[in-house]
């Protein structure tokens, strides 16, 4: 389990420690994450990231304890490898990554720059081979000598990444995998470009992929298009896979890919397996690519919402005293702070709680007054009240 995580903050059931599910994973394996928000993150409509702001989102991702960030394209545009050098310049204890399609420019773009380690892509499904006018034989072809090239021009590590590889028909995927690693490269990476696999064929997949390679550090990179993201990352760490893939709020293209804290807290939190991802940094990170990105996670988006542990019912405001009553895990372990705030849905312990929070008496024999009115403004204005708000409302009782 991650250091920022101690048993005594984690709060779920306790039939997910039954013996048929835990010994499914192994306790003894530190699951790494990398990171590829700066490019296929990117990707989400709209976002644009610049130079400045890749290089402090790959500084963040550094101190949240992602093993590897894929720093860009360089050749999508100048800033691109602006961005890129400066990240690989940066000292970072981060492994710096670089990504490619199956073609000789693109590798050379990252070799002139200094990358050591670089991500190389193409399709192995007929679907987007067709697509792209590729027949097995080239798609063959490209891969053994875009990774023979790399490996000969100082590329430390090549995973080949085998885009739409879960609708790929097996045979053909094993033997592109094998035609890769026969030119060099180290690792491999099963891919679900279009979040098109259920967390059983995953494990399926995983298991069959690593079954035929024993020895090859696997990937995992998945996408969220059934909302299946985080579920089917940990479906492919129990059937064996090293590392998983996924990026910042889980951004990317259409759904997205798997939200790399989610699945931080999942497999540390329900499975105990051990991570590298300081989840204290979550939130920080999260607000610094929002920003970025110019748009806005929902309030109630697991790790990172802006009211995980805000409470408005009077119901639960009544347990607010005991957070493992109405909470699964400690707030102490995202960062974030727990609090009340008051609307339609308040109760008595709410109104006692804020009265707290603010340093207001309320007297017994006016708090049902102060209620009602809170109720009445919140309702007529249809929002929360604000904190000078609620003192005028007593203050006026």
């Amino acid at each position: 389990m991650s250091t920022n995580i101690q048993p005594d903050q984690i709060w779920t059931s306790e039939y997910n420690y039954r013996d048929d599910i835990q010994s499914a994973f192994d306790h003894n394996k530190t699951i790494h994450f990398y990171d590829t928000t700066l490019r296929d993150g990117e990707q989400s409509v709209g976002v644009c990231f610049t130079p400045e702001e890749k290089f402090e989102i790959a500084c963040k991702l550094d101190e949240l304890g992602v093993s590897r960030i894929e720093s860009g394209f360089p050749r999508v545009s100048e800033d691109d490898t602006r961005a890129v050098k400066r990240i690989l310049d940066a000292g970072l204890n981060a492994e710096i990554w670089g990504f490619a399609r199956c073609m000789i420019p693109d590798i050379d773009a990252h070799i002139e720059l200094g990358t050591e380690h670089i991500l190389i892509e193409i399709s192995t499904s007929d679907l987007k081979m067709k697509a792209y006018g590729f027949d097995r034989d080239k798609v063959k072809e490209r891969v053994a000598n875009a990774v023979k090239h790399a490996k000969e021009n100082g590329m430390k590590t090549v995973n080949f990444f085998a885009v739409d590889s879960t609708r790929s028909d097996l045979g053909f995927l094993k033997e592109v995998y094998g035609v890769a690693i026969d030119a060099g490269a180290d690792e491999i990476s099963l891919v679900d470009t279009i979040g098109a696999c259920s967390p059983e064929a995953v494990e399926y997949l995983i298991g069959e992929v690593k079954s035929w390679f024993p020895g090859v550090s696997l990937h995992w990179h998945g996408h969220n298009d059934f909302g299946m993201a985080t579920a089917s990352a940990v479906a492919a760490v129990r059937a064996g896979a090293d590392w998983v893939q996924g990026t910042i709020n889980g951004m990317g293209e259409r759904a997205g890919n798997a939200d790399i804290c989610e699945v931080a807290l999942a497999l540390q939190s329900l499975y105990s397996v051990p991570t590298n991802i300081d989840l204290s940094k979550a939130r920080e990170i999260s607000k610094i690519v929002q920003q970025a990105g110019n748009y806005t996670v929902d309030g109630w988006k697991p790790v990172v919402g802006q009211y995980l542990y805000t409470r408005e019912s009077g119901a639960v405001a009544t347990q607010f005293h005991i957070p493992e009553a109405i909470e699964p895990y400690s707030a102490d372990i995202v960062a974030a702070e727990r609090k009340i705030v008051l609307g339609k849905k308040s109760g008595l312990a709410s109104i006692d709680l804020k009265g707290q929070e603010l340093g207001i008496e309320i007297p017994d024999d006016k708090r049902d007054a102060i209620l009602a009115e809170v109720k009445n403004v919140a309702t007529r204005n249809a929002r929360l009240i604000s904190d000078d708000e609620f003192k005028n409302i007593v203050q006026q009782a």
